[in-house]
C-alpha cells in the first residue's frame, strides 16, 4: 500500500507535498514550485502551537510551522505504518518539506533544523498507540513529578510560584518579644495587654513582673488597679517598692492576706511613706522567708513584734532600715542581730535605747555591719566604745592600744549625737581600717584632739562631713592634707565652722587632687581658696570633648569671699592656654562627586584643602554657689562653658566686671566722678554689644566697638 499523503495543514510552505523523493530517501535541493490559490492561502496563514512553551511566552510572529528555526509539528495523529515503518524511510516521509537541507546526515542523529520526531519502532513494546512527551516538555507540576524527574526549569517555576511573606512581630522568637517588653515599665505593660489577646498573654509571662516599681506612677494609680497588678504578678514579684502608695491603706486592711498570699517571693520590700495595719504588714513578712531588704522607716505602726518576726522569719536579711519608726528601740534591734547573721546594713536613726551597752557589745560579736546609721540617737561615750573595743579588751605594752580585730565598717553617721566627746570618738583611731565615710556633723562637743587621731588611720576616707563644729580649727584640715587619705578625699563639707579659713583650706586643695565636692558656706575663706581651686582643676587637662563638671565650691555667705573671687573661678572655667587656641588639625578632604566641583577646585585649577579644626576645651570646671544676687550670671556662665561656647563665656565674664567695677564706683565721690562717669558709659556700651558666641573678643582689643543691639539679657 502506498504510504498516505501528509495534509496540506501540516506543510511548512516551503517544499511541494507532491515533490518526489530520491533513491536516497533525501530531499532534492530544487526550488518548489509558486503555489497558487488555496495553497497559497493556507501558506501564508498563522498557525497557533498547542506546545507547553505557551505557557510562558506569549505568542510570537512565524512563519509557517517556523518556531526557533526549528520545525514543529502539532496535533499529527501517527498511524501504525508510519509509527513503526523503516526509520529512515519514515523520516524522509514525514519530514515531508520541513527541511531546509539534504545533508547525509545519519537518521538516528537530527540534524540541527530536523522535526522534533522520535523513531520508536526500535522499542520493545511496539504495540503501544501513544507517544508520551519529552521530559523537557512535560508540565512543571511538584505533585505529579517525581523528585528525579525534576529538572532545573521546573525547580525555577516552582520557586518562582512560592512567595514568602514575612510578618516581623509574628515570626521573631518569643525570647525576643520578652526582652522587648522588659523594657517597658508597669503602666506601659498594663496598657499594652489591652491591645490583644497575644499580648494580653505575652504581658501576662511572669519574668516581666520580676521588679514593681511605684515610685514613678503611684499618685496616678487608683487602688483597685493596684491591687488587681499585686495579685496577678504576686507569685513572679521579687521588687516589689509601694513607696507612698499611701491609697493602699484600706486594701492592707480587708484585703491584706489576699496580698500576703500573692506575694510569697519578695527579695526586696520597701513600704516607707505607706499606711499598713500592723497586722497585715507581720503577716506579709512572716510569708516571704526570702526577704533581704526591708525598708519600713517613718512607719508609726512598726514595733519590736514586728522586728521579732523578722528575727524569726527573714534568716536571709541583709540591708534593715527603721529610721523614725517611734515605736522601736534597741530591744527589737537586739532580736535581729542575734536571728539575722547576715546583717550588713543597719539603718537605726532616732531610735530609742542605744546608750545600752549590751546592743554595741552583740554587734562587736557579730563584726558583720558594714554601715551603721545612729545619727540623732542617744549615743554616749561608752557604748561607742563598746561598739569598737568590746569589753575589756587587752591591752598591748608597746603601743598602748587595745588588742581587738578590726571593725569591717565603710560608713558610720553618728551626726548630731550630742553626748558624744573626744574620749569616745578617739576609740574609732587604728580600728576601723575599711572607713570610707564619717558623718559627725553637730557634734558640738569634738574638737581637734579627737578628730585628728582618726583621720590619720583611715586611709580610704573619701566622704567626710564635719559641719558645724564649732571648736575644730585649720589643724585638721592640714593633718588632713597630709594624712593617707588626702589622695583618696572627694567630699568635704566644713559648713558653719567659723574658725576654718584659708590657712588650712590652701594646703588641702594643693595636696587633694580628686575633690569633687567642697562646701564651706559660712567660713572664713576668701578669694585665695577660689583661686587654689581653680588652679586644681585647671592641672586636670584639657582635651576635645565638652567640659563637664568636675568640682562643686559651695561658698554662700563667706564674708571675705568677693566678685573678684568669683570672677576668677568664671576666667578658669572658659579658660585655654594659648598653645591649645592656634592648635587645629587640618584634613584634606577630595570631593568625589562632580556636582562638588566647585567647592573643592580652586579657580586656578588646583584642589583646595578643606580644613578641619579640631576645639579643645577644658575637661572639668568648677560648678559653684555663691552669693544670691550673682548666681544668676554664674549660672548663666556654666551654661556656656558646659555647651563649648567659651568666646560667649569670656563675654559674658568681661561684662560682668565692668559692671561690678562701674557699681562700687558709683558709691564713691570727690575726684573719682570723671572715672565713674566713663566706667558707667563703658558699661552701657558693653551691655549694648552684640553677643556672638563664636566670636572672640581678642580682634577687638583697642579698637572702637560700635556694634548695637538689645542689650545683654543675663543682667
Amino acid at each position: 500500500m502506498a504510504p498516505p499523503v501528509i495534509p496540506d495543514e501540516i506543510n511548512s510552505g516551503t517544499e511541494s507535498p507532491a515533490t518526489p523523493t530520491s533513491a536516497s530517501g533525501q530531499f532534492p535541493l530544487e526550488q518548489p514550485p509558486q503555489l497558487k490559490g488555496r495553497r497559497r492561502l493556507l501558506q501564508n496563514l498563522q498557525r497557533m502551537s498547542s506546545s507547553p512553551s505557551l505557557i510562558r511566552r506569549t505568542r510570537s510572529h512565524s512563519t509557517g510551522y517556523q518556531r526557533d528555526r526549528k520545525a514543529s509539528l502539532s496535533c499529527v495523529s501517527l498511524s501504525a505504518a508510519q509509527c513503526w515503518a523503516d526509520p529512515v524511510a519514515s523520516t524522509a516521509q514525514l519530514s515531508g518539506g520541513l527541511e531546509h537541507a539534504s545533508s547525509a546526515a545519519s537518521p538516528t542523529v537530527p540534524s540541527p533544523g530536523s522535526a522534533r520526531i522520535r523513531v520508536i519502532g526500535g522499542l520493545q513494546n511496539a504495540s503501544q498507540t501513544t507517544v508520551p512527551l519529552p521530559l523537557d516538555m512535560r508540565p512543571a507540576s511538584r505533585n505529579l513529578q517525581s523528585e528525579g524527574d525534576a529538572t532545573p526549569a521546573d525547580a525555577q517555576v516552582g520557586h518562582r510560584a512560592v512567595k514568602r511573606t514575612l510578618e516581623f512581630w509574628r515570626d521573631i522568637p518569643d525570647e525576643i518579644k520578652m526582652r522587648i517588653f522588659g523594657f517597658l515599665t508597669v503602666k506601659e505593660l498594663v496598657r499594652c495587654s489591652l491591645v490583644s489577646k497575644a499580648w494580653y498573654s505575652m504581658c501576662s509571662d511572669g519574668q516581666l513582673w520580676s521588679n514593681i516599681d511605684t515610685s514613678d506612677f503611684y499618685s496616678k494609680i487608683s487602688s483597685y488597679s493596684l491591687m488587681r497588678i499585686l495579685t496577678f504578678a504576686g507569685p513572679f514579684v521579687r521588687d516589689l517598692n509601694l513607696r507612698g502608695c499611701v491609697q493602699l491603706r484600706d486594701k492592707w486592711l480587708f484585703e491584706g492576706d489576699q496580698i500576703s498570699d500573692a506575694c510569697r517571693n519578695v527579695v526586696n520590700f520597701s513600704v516607707e511613706g505607706c499606711r499598713i495595719d500592723k497586722s497585715a504588714i507581720n503577716y506579709f513578712l512572716s510569708q516571704n522567708s526570702s526577704l533581704k531588704y526591708i525598708n519600713v522607716s517613718g512607719h508609726v505602726t512598726i514595733t519590736n513584734s514586728t522586728l521579732k518576726v523578722i528575727a524569726q522569719s527573714c534568716s536571709q536579711l541583709q540591708t534593715l532600715n527603721v529610721s523614725w519608726c517611734s515605736s522601736v528601740d534597741t530591744k527589737g534591734l537586739k532580736r535581729v542581730i542575734e536571728a539575722c547573721t547576715k546583717l550588713r546594713d543597719l539603718r537605726a536613726g532616732e531610735i530609742r535605747g542605744f546608750e545600752d551597752e549590751s546592743i554595741m557589745e552583740r554587734l562587736f560579736e557579730k563584726n558583720t555591719l558594714e554601715r551603721l546609721v545612729i545619727h540623732r540617737t542617744d549615743l554616749t561615750d561608752e557604748s561607742l566604745r563598746m561598739l569598737v573595743l568590746g569589753r575589756d579588751p587587752e591591752i598591748d605594752v608597746l603601743t598602748d592600744r587595745p588588742i581587738v580585730p578590726p571593725r569591717k565598717l565603710r560608713h558610720l553617721d553618728i551626726h548630731q549625737c550630742v553626748n558624744l566627746t573626744d574620749d569616745g570618738f578617739a576609740s574609732l583611731a587604728h580600728n576601723v581600717p575599711f572607713l570610707q565615710g564619717l558623718q559627725i556633723s553637730q557634734c558640738s562637743e569634738l574638737t581637734d584632739d579627737g578628730i585628728v587621731d582618726v583621720v590619720q588611720t583611715t586611709p580610704n576616707l573619701s566622704h567626710f562631713d564635719l559641719e558645724d563644729l564649732d571648736k575644730i580649727t585649720n589643724h585638721v584640715l592640714t593633718e588632713m592634707a597630709k594624712s593617707p587619705c588626702a589622695e583618696n578625699l572627694e567630699h568635704l563639707n566644713i559648713s558653719y565652722c567659723e574658725n576654718i579659713g584659708d590657712i588650712g583650706m590652701l594646703q588641702l586643695l594643693k595636696n587633694c587632687p580628686n575633690l569633687k565636692s567642697l562646701e564651706m558656706d559660712n567660713t572664713r575663706v576668701s578669694d585665695l581658696s577660689l583661686m587654689e581651686a581653680s588652679c586644681l582643676v585647671r592641672r586636670r587637662g584639657y582635651g576635645t570633648n565638652l567640659p563637664k563638671i568636675g568640682l562643686r565650691i559651695v561658698v554662700f555667705d563667706c564674708i571675705n569671699v568677693t566678685w573678684a573671687g568669683v570672677r576668677e573661678v568664671l576666667s578658669s572655667n572658659a579658660f585655654l592656654p594659648r598653645a591649645l587656641k592656634n592648635q587645629s588639625t587640618v584634613t584634606v578632604k577630595e570631593s568625589a562627586d562632580e556636582g562638588d566641583s566647585s567647592d573643592s577646585v580652586s579657580p586656578s585649577g588646583s584642589s583646595r584643602p578643606q580644613a578641619t579644626v579640631t576645639r579643645h576645651y577644658p575637661k572639668e570646671i568648677i560648678e559653684l554657689k555663691c552669693f544670691h544676687e550673682w548666681q544668676m550670671t554664674v549660672n548663666e556662665h556654666t551654661k556656656r562653658v558646659l555647651r563649648g561656647s567659651l568666646a560667649a563665656a569670656n563675654n559674658l565674664d568681661r561684662k560682668w566686671a565692668d559692671h561690678m567695677m562701674a557699681t562700687e564706683e558709683a558709691g564713691a565721690g570727690g575726684i573719682r566722678a570723671r572715672r565713674r562717669r566713663r566706667r558707667a558709659h563703658d558699661v552701657d556700651f558693653m551691655n549694648n554689644f552684640d553677643e556672638d558666641e563664636e566670636l572672640s573678643l581678642e580682634a577687638f582689643v583697642g579698637a572702637r566697638r560700635r556694634a548695637r543691639s538689645g542689650g545683654c539679657t543675663v543682667m
